[in-house]
């Protein structure tokens, strides 16, 4: 990192046009180390479609504003379709977003102020779109640091999480069409700024219904996923993730699979920045960026290429909280991943017992969960809403068919991929398994170590219908979420097995009664050897970042999240909502306020009962313009189908100017 006296001066550029092949206009905001036009500098990309101007416009500033002053020119356009861009946003991912980001990245190269160079970063859709990038191979892409990203769209993206239909990942569907809705910013764009907002209302598709038309992984899903493409990726990757994230496996998969230089680093953190959020500890991301791209932007041999493959936080038992709290543990460091000190291990199940060695003739046991069992799993995507983690299993292992390890004598370590291969049958035509792995303490808590889902129709592949024949053994292998973690001594190893996880996933139309042939099933966990290599010091420096742009909190933000049982009838409600308060963005002269809230609700005993809400507004106030975007999805179901209701309206000084509706009916092919 550079000495403060080195630091470059940084002029802010609030808006400009990048023109698309197709005349599109795409709005981009800028960080330029004042100096770049005589002396080009690497460029650096963030793109996503999270409004520059006003809803990121303050975490943008912290990050890119860091690096200006380091001596890169950072970037950070609107999606088309997204705050003062030009077009409509038609779905996640498409062939035309991926060009987009190709022309950006050919601007860039291009620009007086850049020297050829240009490096892509960004979380969640921001990290997606840098792996896409890459796969493309632009000459002008020369690395890139994709944070919270997934490689399959299908298995662990926002509406099928991990091969499963999501109560909560059908929020996302809900959040995608209200984001678009937003209006661009007269300030910006001008007097065009109404025709561009009512294109947007008229034309944004509902997302969800598109995704839930296609439960398979065809070529919706297929389109975009990198995990087709890892032999493409020829550009030098820093992949960062976080065990409580919604896609910690991504940084594995990468590992094994691309030739290009490759390290990775993963935390305790959820689906945030490591330097800007929990559970912590927090590192120095934006040290660790800057020598990945002082290394391969700038070309100083500072030798990072050569640094571990991996560095894993491993974490240690803890009392299980859904706050996102500092984790106990420790940094590990895996210098070879190909080689490294992982051995797979199996444990048999007998009745209520996890054990090492030969399975015994332990007979059958059956699976018949409550429609209720899983409302203490978390949020899919936790972020930074209020107690979005898992909570203390025990309710939900009291509603599961559990297996337990003797405590263990010494500590015992887990870092990768954990697998539960069952021999399972049904009493109907179709099935649901969830597979957890949970640490119990002496005194009984349980804390959520990882978790994985199938429905067995998918036992084969994601891609094609396995009949479920009722009575008829079935071998499937469910796979759960990687992870790092230290179980102390006297702790024990829990293997809960249930056949619903709701709101985490959508209840299939019968409540099945599944049968498990335990001699014929295992867990298969990671096991780190601790002998192998000691604990080393924190390897990060701590988080840093440019001071915030100027803004003044008008109304604090307030949040909330309640489970409520009516016990006449049984029917569960499960709330969450957060309004974000109210800012006033000094350097725009914008008042700015965003809400959301998801309601999910089901009765015991009923799954077709399900029933899940979803709403999202944004308010936007300078002088004389104030306009606020409202929209909401309820899903329900029957037997055979889905029932989306869609709604979005518009705003201009309290009166109604806009409304759309719509009222979907999706048969239910998977789920």
């Amino acid at each position: 990192m550079k000495a403060e006296q080195d630091l470059f001066d940084v002029e802010i550029i609030e808006h400009t046009s990048i023109i698309m092949s197709d005349g599109v206009r795409i709005s981009a905001k800028l960080w330029l180390p004042k100096g770049a036009n005589q002396k080009p500098v690497p460029a650096i990309l963030e793109f996503i479609p999270y409004r520059k101007r006003d809803a990121y416009a303050m975490r943008d500033h912290q990050i890119h504003a860091w690096f200006a002053a380091r001596g890169y020119a950072c970037i950070r356009p609107d999606m088309r379709g997204h705050g003062d861009s030009e077009g409509i946003m038609e779905d996640e991912y498409l062939p035309l977003e991926q060009q987009d980001a190709l022309e950006i990245i050919d601007w860039l190269s291009q620009q007086p102020w850049c020297d050829g160079g240009v490096g892509m970063t960004g979380i969640s859709w921001g990290g997606i779109a840098s792996l896409q990038a890459a796969t493309h191979q632009p000459p002008a892409l020369k690395a890139i640091i994709p944070v919270g990203a997934s490689v399959d769209r299908y298995y662990d993206d926002g509406a099928y999480l991990v091969g499963c239909y999501s109560g909560q990942g059908l929020g996302w569907g809900a959040t995608m069409f209200g984001h678009c809705i937003r209006p661009p910013d007269p300030a910006v764009v001008g007097d065009n700024w109404r025709h561009l907002w009512f294109s947007r209302l008229e034309n944004t598709p509902m997302f969800a219904e598109k995704w839930m038309s296609h439960q398979l992984r065809d070529e919706t899903w297929i389109q975009g996923s990198v995990c087709e493409h890892y032999e493409r990726i020829k550009t030098p990757v820093l992949a960062v993730s976080g065990w409580n994230d919604c896609w910690p496996n991504t940084l594995i998969r990468l590992l094994e699979n691309i030739d290009a230089p490759c390290r990775a680093v993963s935390g305790a953190w959820a689906h945030v920045y490591p330097h800007d959020g929990g559970p912590g500890p927090g590192i120095g991301f934006l040290q660790l960026s800057l020598a990945w791209w002082d290394r391969w932007l700038k070309g100083i041999d500072n030798g990072i290429e050569h640094e571990p493959d991996l560095l894993a936080f491993i974490q240690d038992s803890h009392k299980p909280t859904p706050l996102a709290t500092e984790r106990p543990g420790r940094w590990v460091a895996e210098p070879d991943w190909a080689n490294n000190n992982i051995k797979s291990t199996s444990f048999s199940l007998a009745k209520g017992k996890l054990n090492q060695g030969a399975p015994s003739d332990a007979g059958t046991v059956k699976i018949k969960s409550a429609v209720t069992t899983g409302l203490t799993s978390g949020e899919y995507m936790p972020i930074e809403g209020i107690a979005e983690l898992p909570q203390d299993q025990r309710t939900d292992d009291a509603r599961s068919i559990c297996f337990d390890s003797d405590p263990v004598v010494e500590p015992m370590e887990l870092l990768g991929t954990s697998y539960a291969h069952l021999q399972l049958t049904s009493d109907c035509n179709e099935g649901l398994i969830v597979a957890r792995l949970c640490d119990v303490a002496p005194n009984g808590e349980s804390t959520l170590i990882s978790y994985g889902l199938l429905n067995l129709k998918l036992r084969e592949g994601r891609e094609n219908l396995a009949p479920v024949i009722a009575g008829t053994a079935m071998d499937v292998s469910v796979r759960l979420n990687d992870t790092g973690w230290r179980l102390a001594k006297g702790h024990c190893l829990r293997l809960a097995l249930s056949s619903q996880m709701w709101p985490m996933a959508w209840p299939l139309g019968q409540q099945a009664e599944l049968g498990l042939n335990m001699a014929a099933s295992s867990l298969e966990i990671p096991l780190r050897d601790i002998a192998s290599t000691t604990e080393i010091e924190p390897p990060f420096e701590q988080p840093d970042f440019a001071p915030m742009e100027t803004r003044e909190v008008i109304k604090q933000g307030t949040g909330a999240r309640t489970i409520h049982m009516d016990i006449v009838s049984g029917k569960v409600t499960y709330d969450a909502h957060y309004d974000q308060g109210l800012v006033h963005l000094h350097n725009i002269n914008l008042d700015y306020s965003a809400k959301t809230a998801q309601s999910f609700a089901i009765t015991e005993g009923d799954p077709l009962s399900a029933t899940a809400i979803y709403e999202i507004g944004y308010t936007f106030k300078r002088d004389a313009w104030h306009v606020r975007t409202e929209s909401k999805l309820i899903v329900t179901c029957d037997q055979d189908n889905f029932f989306l209701f869609g709604h979005i309206a518009a705003f201009e000084d309290e009166e109604e100017i806009f409304t759309r509706e719509w009222d979907v009916t999706i048969p239910r092919i998977v789920y």
